[in-house]
């Protein structure tokens, strides 16, 4: 969540984007698609993206974890620290609260220290500094050298098992491996961590802890390549007999009399079950010792993964997208064993599942674009994610809201699990209970908390009664929304009905005299004073934003929204306002607004959709204008390449889909809405189905679309339906350097919200 960017930071950004499209291109459809991923992309500014060695979905995040020095090492790495407290094997990735870095492994020589030490004293622990020159990250790899041991640290890993390597110096003196169970990231706490040695290669042991995920259990197996020659075991920094230790705060010192070769190899099994299981997943996915075969099959994965798109553009567009969609796969991630059994949010074991269960979602981001991007590139996913909502919603009693490793954070508003669920079942996707789906959507709608019992009402939350008031009151219309149009495709015509009226309750929000939305008291009065800049994090009625943010929140219904401002020019007038007044902040405001153009925060997801609304006012040019700034100052290939949280992916989701030419302003109704391409060419690939789309006359200054031909005919709207591209095609879009006086302006040509009204 909280995004943060500098007016300076703006300019540089501005400064140093990329408008390359005239360069060479680099046709990315021939060899590895994985050398066009910069992983460190995020890891500087506010992005706190994960750096490190995974595998697409993957339960492990194996990576190094720097000193703690605030909220912009909430994924453990920031590009601006040199220092290496060890290497843990989960990691969040863009989120806005700190949490996991679970089981820290960290090699050593010489003198044992148990404290891992400070940046003010690195000699008083373990801690070592790196220098980014000795540092190599690609997917699924992560190098570094040690400074204070020279020690090389290599690391790669399967779904469930990380992988270790470590080359140690010649001749280095009583080398010694640290395991601490102690270590976690911002609000993680240890609440019980247990050791046992079962043989000279095989430790094993559990970390529960608490934190942002209240009560998360994992359970770890750890193989050597080679024995150890002792065990010391640790409560923080007291010693413990014997070989098996339970305590809050564990640790094992692993000692060697030597290192056969130098080379000490690692493997880490995780489990949300027991310890037993991560052995079993260590021999089902790493039976053997093979670093550099591992490594191989981790960038054969990614690449299989991100050769859904191949993309024919220039080197910073390829870099910036693949990149993009990199960070679109390190969440939801695999929340099961091998052999299908996981912890349930009720903490109860479920054996051999017959779908794969994920965890790890932050749906008020990725709701919005994220989530229908896998509706298109994975396709293999959706029906196990949305079986993983619904197995949620049967153990705790509703839907998730913002869930992390078998816990529900409740992070943020609305309940946007219910998007996903109807997004994927309106785009036909049957691999779930349908009516299961239905009454827990509709059980999201019917809770009697954070103002969503006034809905229930047909009315507006009143601001003197539920903070927050005009966010929660605008996320709750869209998700009512959603149901609406599953409760008609299932002949619920109440329903339909009813919950079509509260997709309208938006209205009630808008001040016509003003044209803002605002916060409205119980006795029907606008409260005051009123500031449309103004954001009071937590305290006013807004989330994360402002008014000029806000407003615009309406993407279930952009025609009615239209309407409320009297129509196609009032509308964009103020759309042009917004996007052109001065980007200063009232005192006080919501340190999460970042990425700005005018008041528009491209930082914050709540905005996502705002540049494509002109085309519903029949200005397509000016989204093209939009789009093209955004991405061309606000995402580069530089360590801060991005101006906010990247938010498990919905930051990248916005440039994926942008970059191809189109974005779902609505989340659900299976439209996308032209922009302007990035590209120059690209096949997606769904299954046996291909959807080439080729870009004529692109260019820096050939920013809008002239006209666009769909399978050999012309196609006259400013959108494209999923299912066009879902059964494959060609799509052929011409660029020129003036706005068309004819393409996406008249009123049929428009998008919908509810395609075949």
């Amino acid at each position: 969540m909280n995004k943060v960017i500098t007016g300076l930071a703006i300019a540089v950004a501005l400064a140093t984007g990329t408008t390359a499209r005239s360069q060479k291109t680099v046709p990315s459809k021939q060899g590895s698609l994985t050398q066009y991923v910069d992983p460190l992309i995020g890891s500087a500014g506010h992005g706190h993206v994960f750096v490190g060695a995974n595998v697409p979905f993957g339960a492990v995040q194996l990576g190094p974890t720097n000193i703690f020095e605030g909220w912009d090492w909430c994924s453990g790495y920031h590009y601006s620290s040199n220092t290496i407290v060890g290497f843990t094997h989960t990691h969040l990735s863009g989120t806005g609260i700190g949490d996991l870095n679970d089981i820290s492994i960290m090699p050593a020589t010489g003198k044992l220290l148990l404290k891992k030490g400070t940046k003010e004293d690195p000699d008083g622990g373990y801690l070592s500094t790196f220098s980014h020159e000795n540092e190599v990250v690609k997917p699924g790899y992560y190098g570094v050298l040690l400074d204070k041991y020279q020690i090389k640290a290599e690391l790669t890993a399967t779904e469930r098992v990380g992988f270790h390597q470590y080359r140690f110096p010649a001749g280095a003196k009583t080398p010694h491996v640290i395991v601490d169970l102690n270590e976690g990231i911002g609000w993680d706490k240890p609440t019980d961590t247990y050791l046992k040695q079962i043989d000279d290669r095989t430790i094993v042991g559990y970390r529960m802890s608490t934190g942002w995920s209240v009560d998360q259990r994992l359970y770890f197996a750890i193989k050597l390549s080679q024995p150890l020659s002792s065990m010391s075991l640790y409560d923080s920094t007291v010693v413990m007999k014997g070989k098996e230790g339970k305590a809050v705060r564990m640790k094992a010192v692993l000692n060697f009399a030597g290192i056969k070769g130098q080379l000490l190899k690692i493997k880490v099994g995780l489990s949300p079950v027991s310890y037993e299981n991560a052995l079993a997943n260590i021999r089902a996915e790493l039976p053997g010792w093979d670093f550099n075969a591992v490594t191989v099959q981790a960038d054969n994965k990614w690449n299989k993964e991100l050769a859904k798109v191949k993309i024919d553009a220039d080197k910073n567009t390829s870099t910036i997208f693949y990149t993009a969609l990199y960070h679109t796969m390190i969440a939801p991630s695999i929340f099961n064993d091998a052999n299908g059994d996981y912890r349930g949010t009720d903490k109860k074991v479920y054996k051999n599942a017959k779908f794969s269960n994920y965890t790890t979602f932050s749906l008020w981001d990725t709701y919005r674009a994220y989530h229908p991007l896998y509706t298109m590139l994975h396709q293999d996913k959706v029906n196990d994610i949305v079986n993983t909502l619904l197995a949620i919603y049967q153990q705790q009693g509703k839907l998730p809201v913002w869930h992390l490793m078998g816990s529900e954070t409740n992070t943020m508003i609305g309940y946007h699990a219910v998007p996903v669920i109807v997004d994927a079942y309106l785009k036909g996707f049957r691999g779930f209970d349908v009516n299961l789906a239905y009454e827990a959507v509709k059980h999201s709608a019917m809770q009697q908390t954070d103002g969503i019992n006034y809905a229930q009402k047909l009315t507006y939350i009143p601001a003197d009664s539920v903070i927050e008031s005009v966010a929660k009151g605008l996320e709750y219309a869209i998700d009512d929304w959603c149901i609406a149009q599953m409760a008609k495709s299932l002949n619920k015509t109440d329903d339909a009905a009813y919950f079509s009226k509260r997709a309208k309750l938006y209205e009630q929000y808008f001040d016509p005299k003003i044209q803002f939305m605002r916060g409205k008291l119980a006795n029907g009065q606008w409260r005051e004073p009123f500031d449309p800049i103004a954001s009071k994090h937590r305290e006013d009625d807004y989330t994360e934003g402002n008014a000029w943010q806000y407003t615009w929140l309406v993407p279930q219904d952009p025609e009615g929204l239209i309407q409320l401002f009297g129509g196609d020019q009032p509308f964009s007038k103020k759309l042009d306002e917004l996007f052109s007044m001065s980007s200063e902040m009232a005192e006080g405001s919501s340190p999460d607004i970042s990425g700005l153009v005018g008041q528009y925060a491209q930082g914050n997801e709540p905005n996502h959709h705002i540049p494509y609304l002109y085309a519903y006012a029949g200005q397509p040019w000016k989204t093209a204008d939009l789009v093209r700034h955004i991405a061309d100052s606000l995402y580069t290939v530089k360590p801060d390449g991005l101006c906010g949280n990247e938010d498990l992916g919905q930051m990248s989701s916005w440039y994926a889909f942008s970059a191809l030419g189109f974005y779902p302003v609505n989340p659900a109704n299976g439209l996308y809405v032209f922009g302007s391409p990035l590209i120059n060419e690209a096949t997606i690939s769904m299954g046996t189905k291909k959807f080439h789309i080729k870009v004529l006359n692109n260019s820096p200054e050939n920013k809008y679309i002239q006209k666009i031909n769909l399978n050999g005919k012309d196609y006259a709207y400013s959108y494209i339906r999923h299912q066009d591209i879902v059964a494959g095609g060609e799509l052929e879009i011409t660029m020129g350097n003036k706005p068309s006086a004819t393409w996406g302006i008249a009123p049929e040509s428009r998008p919908i919200s509810i395609p075949g009204k």
